[in-house]
């Protein structure tokens, strides 16, 4: 096994990864074989955060712009299904000996620890993967951007964004079979063009902060290793 490039990693997974495909709900088989892999990178002392969205559970934006309930709402009751998801993800690590701990933007006390940003640090340096539930706790805020700022905060190398597509494509390569895909694009590429990497808050807010972000295929196996060693693959957005 090769050395990683990184030591301390923020790894953002999306919740339709963890969902069946074509459907909602949990799959934990596909949920197992990424804890498979986050059990080899810290087996390789490399600190590990994660934040988990919700999309394959409730996507409050979406829902907030038809009949649902209005974006507030819609946005905390996405922002609870993350917490279901970073439980789910808690279990399986630790059945595999992994220690983690879930800490979440919205105090509740009987199911995770509030966050705390030194607490969050104090795990790290522990060698306990951490697991950020609840986005940023406030409302019009992606778990992505959740993502970009817990990665600052804990002074974490790159921000991995894990997702079911193998990068960032000048379209939609599922409409359009002769969409490009980058190897590397600049952050102020992808707000110009308005490239589908991330949303333009999380995009400056990594900007802001030099952070990295690699965007990749998570249903690959072996892409988070890979990842990590630093071979090219996925969509790498850095600095202008």
């Amino acid at each position: 096994m090769g050395s990683p490039v990184y030591k301390r990693i923020l790894l953002k997974l999306s919740g339709e990864a963890l969902g069946p495909e074509g459907s909602g709900g949990i799959d934990f088989d596909t949920v197992g074989r990424f804890c498979d892999e986050v059990a080899e990178v810290r087996a390789m002392n490399v600190d590990v955060g994660l934040v988990v969205g919700a999309g394959n559970i409730y996507r409050g934006a979406g829902n907030a712009l038809t009949s649902g309930p209005d974006r507030p709402t819609g946005d905390y009751m996405g922002m609870l299904a993350t917490v279901i998801n970073a439980l789910a993800v808690q279990a399986v690590l630790e059945h595999r000996g992994v220690n983690t701990r879930v800490l979440t933007a919205i105090e509740m006390p009987p199911v995770a620890e509030p966050y705390i940003r030194r607490r969050a640090l104090r795990h790290l340096e522990k060698g306990r993967v951490v697991i950020f539930g609840a986005g940023t706790g406030n409302p019009f805020f992606t778990t992505d951007t959740a993502a970009a700022l817990r990665a600052s905060e804990i002074g974490a190398e790159v921000l991995l964004k894990a997702t079911k597509v193998d990068g960032v494509y000048d379209s939609d390569p599922v409409v359009n079979k002769d969409a490009k895909r980058y190897d590397e694009l600049t952050y102020t590429t992808a707000l110009a063009h308005n490239l589908r990497v991330m949303d333009g808050t999380a995009i400056s807010l990594c900007r802001e902060n030099k952070m990295p972000i690699l965007v990749f295929n998570l249903t690959r196996p072996g892409s988070i290793i890979k990842a990590i060693q630093g071979e090219p693959i996925g969509t790498m957005v850095r600095g202008d």
